[in-house]
């Protein structure tokens, strides 16, 4: 939102004319603190978004620039505007658990930045079940064979999941299988993991926030 239109809307729900320029000095006065975790953090989600920029110039064309987001223990949830630097070192310094489970959607920009965290214990790649799941659907062909090889890959059953899709001659079955060699250290047994609760199995609450 500019804050041309949030001048307007200010108007019009207060009654108060508070022009766009004196609500960018205000923002740009404000000191905005860092969160801090109050318990341990065993679960990280990171996702990624776009934000359109109106530039300086009348008349040129916006510009459409990076950002990240992260959610802590499916609850706390921080963003970082072109400060992946920054995202980092906050998450360092917050106190982790004995095992930090790492949930994403294998895109490589989200699993550089999990990389760069540092535990103090074991760090557990986790390859959301939903993306996992719908780079499956993209085989197509066979129903049977694709709900056969979502029972397997449910069970974190790799090598059993290439078995029953190499074979196949069509480029989006070859594409699958070199994702899953891609991905195959970041897939686990979601089924024993949900059950048992370790972690979440799939990284909406981030997504929902970027």
């Amino acid at each position: 939102m500019s804050y041309e239109n949030a001048a307007q809307d200010v108007a019009r729900y207060t009654g108060m004319i508070v022009s766009g320029k004196t609500q960018q000095r205000l923002v740009h006065r404000y000191q905005f603190r860092d969160a801090e975790c109050k318990s341990k953090v065993g679960e990280i989600s990171v996702d990624g978004g776009k934000i359109r920029l109106r530039t300086e110039t009348k008349g040129e064309a916006c510009i459409w620039r990076d950002y990240k987001a992260i959610c802590i223990n499916s609850q706390s949830r921080m963003g970082w505007f072109q400060e992946n630097k920054q995202l980092v070192e906050w998450v360092n310094h917050q106190p982790f658990d004995t095992v930090l489970n790492c949930l994403g959607d294998g895109h490589p920009g989200i699993g550089s930045s999990d990389s760069q965290f540092h535990p103090q214990g074991e760090t557990r790649q986790i390859l959301d079940w939903f993306h996992l799941a719908e780079n499956l659907y993209k085989v197509g062909g066979s129903l049977k064979r694709i709900a056969q090889g979502k029972q397997l890959l449910w069970q974190g059953k790799v090598d059993a999941t290439l078995a029953l899709f190499s074979p196949m001659k069509k480029k989006a079955a070859q594409n699958f299988c070199t994702y899953l060699q891609n991905h195959r250290h970041r897939i686990v047994n979601y089924d024993y993991y949900q059950a048992e609760n370790i972690c979440s199995i799939a990284s909406g609450a981030v997504e929902s926030t970027a």
